[in-house]
């Protein structure tokens, strides 16, 4: 047998059946046993976001923010409530006349920025182009409805053409600036967002500088309204202060009533008093449109940023690293609870009831078939050496059958598993313990045990099913308390399938006459019938499973089908543990 792994590390579980209908609760060891089952599911995918964000980090064009202060002093006046609530509204006022396409606009003129390609042509970012999705504003013209419209790029005018540009450059500036009030104070913050410093703080400067203009160019229309009506107002109460002094002049040339004359002499006095101050806020009005004042002035000009604001590479890392974790942790979890392979020993115990169901770890150690060396070549010692962890499986299998003399098949549920290995093992270590053993290959799909230690041996079990007596020279001598039947050469019918006829010339009961122990190497059960067959015929059987690899559907279903034969399970055993099960 040329086995080139060898399983050690062993520590039988013996487990009793779950509570039927109940949940174990979860325990830290279960936890930490999922992170080391899963732990690369969580660190690939952490790397990944990781790696994205990176990428991200490293492509993103940099932006760096200038900011540029102004204070507003409201023109209110009444009782403090009402001049609080006047100024809030005011202020907000202003904030959204900061924002307006006359002010933007103004920016986007005054610095060229709708001629310049870069500026126009650009891509919304990331954050922009989520924030005009759920405001749900789209970044592309809307050349369908241009068309339908007759002003689609195959109909534009060159003008149309000139405000469509000019409209994006609105559109693409609307989104790099931020204008804000500073707490519950009369300042205004005006931020710019840009590809470059220098950038940013024109902008920025630009946008306070066409605000202020704004203001105080709608003050001085509003004066210039205000100024056109006083003059209306002046005239109509020129015209009447005229006709209140006729009258009063020609009622004073022949006074004859006293009462009268005060009365039109009051009437002239309060008509001259309201031209006298209509004239007064008619000069006003006309310095206001002359020397306008804004309400707002630049208390802090913007200065070039040191640093870029965007990406922010600290803040993106450590959020994709923890979103990364999440994600990672819940696929880990998804999987874990999906993964119908065997990788711990309840799964099978809580499932089947098995007395007991033992985890072999593998061992990158090499046992060539030479240990199998002739009687009398040497002490059984030298040519036995000890596997670490297979003595224990050994006892455990011997101590269920109460000391008595057994034959035990080991099964595989597929192909691979190293259900030879381990039969041979356990012969090995039966012999040692001064147990008379015998070792029999029944695999008929694939004799590895024939192949590795007697592969020139002209008689086997399929002879000695035709002919007891050649026991004695077809069992080979590998020890003297160990012996080894080959598979011999097979024809038409398995050696399994013919033992189970009880129509042969070999028995187990002579067998048991002889040897303490048998153990019985049976082809995989997925591949081979000859497990159903033969097991109803022998004391116990061990059935193997390969750590990762075997389904635990697929050994419920071995389990139940070999019940259901007659045949009586002793235990199971998962192969090709990693050495983290045994932590």
């Amino acid at each position: 047998m040329t086995s080139s792994t060898i399983f050690s590390g062993v520590s039988p579980i013996p487990l009793a059946a779950a509570a039927p209908g109940g949940n174990s609760p979860l325990t830290l060891r279960d936890m930490l046993f999922f992170l080391r089952m899963r732990w690369l599911w969580v660190l690939a995918t952490t790397f990944a976001f990781l790696a994205m964000a990176g990428t991200y980090v490293l492509t993103a064009d940099p932006t760096f923010v200038a900011s540029t202060q102004l204070v507003i002093v409201p023109q209110v006046s009444g009782s403090e409530a009402q001049r609080a609530f006047a100024e809030d509204a005011f202020i907000e006022g202003q904030l959204e006349i900061a924002r307006s396409s006359d002010v933007v606009g103004g920016t986007v003129r005054a610095l060229g920025l709708d001629t310049d390609p870069d500026f126009v042509d650009q891509t919304p970012s990331l954050q922009d182009r989520a924030k005009n999705w759920l405001m749900g504003i789209s970044s592309e013209p809307d050349t369908e409805s241009q068309e339908a419209a007759g002003t689609g790029p195959r109909q534009a005018q060159p003008h149309a053409e000139d405000e469509r540009i000019q409209d994006r450059a609105i559109a693409t500036l609307l989104n790099m600036i931020g204008i804000r009030r500073v707490g519950s104070s009369t300042i205004i913050e005006i931020s710019a967002a840009a590809s470059t410093p220098q950038r940013a703080v024109d902008i920025a400067d630009m946008l306070a500088r066409q605000y202020i203009q704004k203001n105080i160019a709608m003050k001085a229309n509003a004066s210039r309204q205000y100024s056109e009506w006083l003059e209306r107002f002046v005239s109509e109460q020129q015209r009447g202060l005229a006709e209140a002094a006729s009258a009063l002049a020609s009622f004073t040339s022949n006074p004859r009533d006293q009462f009268k004359l005060a009365e039109l002499q009051s009437a002239t006095d309060a008509r001259r008093s309201l031209y006298e101050n209509t004239l007064n806020q008619l000069t006003e009005a006309r310095q206001r449109i002359t020397y306008p004042v804004s309400d707002a002035t630049i208390v802090s000009r913007a200065t070039l940023p040191l640093s870029k604001a965007r990406p922010r590479s600290t803040l993106i890392i450590a959020f994709a690293a923890a979103v990364g974790l999440g994600v990672g942790l819940a696929l880990a979890m998804i999987r874990h609870v999906g993964d119908r392979r065997i990788i711990r020993p309840h799964q099978i115990a809580e499932a089947s009831g098995l007395p007991f169901v033992t985890l072999l770890a593998t061992s990158r150690k090499t046992h060539l078939p030479a240990r199998f060396l002739p009687a009398g070549t040497g002490s059984s010692t030298a040519a036995y050496p000890v596997i670490p962890g297979m003595a224990e499986l050994s006892a455990t299998v011997v101590g269920l059958r109460r000391k008595r003399r057994v034959v035990i098949g080991i099964v595989a549920v597929d192909p691979g598993s190293g259900a030879s290995t381990i039969a041979c093992e356990l012969a090995v270590l039966s012999s040692r313990s001064g147990a008379h053993t015998l070792l029999i290959d029944a695999a008929a799909q694939k004799s590895s045990l024939s192949k590795s230690i007697a592969p020139h041996s002209s008689t086997g079990l399929v002879d000695v099913l035709d002919n007891g007596e050649l026991i004695q020279t077809a069992a080979l001598p590998l020890t003297s308390t160990l012996k080894f039947l080959p598979l011999g050469k097979v024809e038409a019918v398995t050696p399994a399938i013919r033992l189970s006829s009880r129509r042969t010339q070999l028995s187990f009961a002579d067998l048991k006459k002889e040897f303490d122990a048998i153990f019985i190497d049976i082809s995989a059960f997925s591949a081979s019938p000859d497990a159903n067959a033969i097991a109803p015929e022998l004391d116990g059987v061990l059935v193997v499973t390969s750590h990762g690899r075997t389904s635990i559907d697929d050994t419920l279903r071995v389990i139940d089908t070999l019940r259901n034969v007659g045949a009586e399970i002793l235990g199971a055993v998962i192969n090709h543990a990693p050495e983290r099960m045994h932590s």
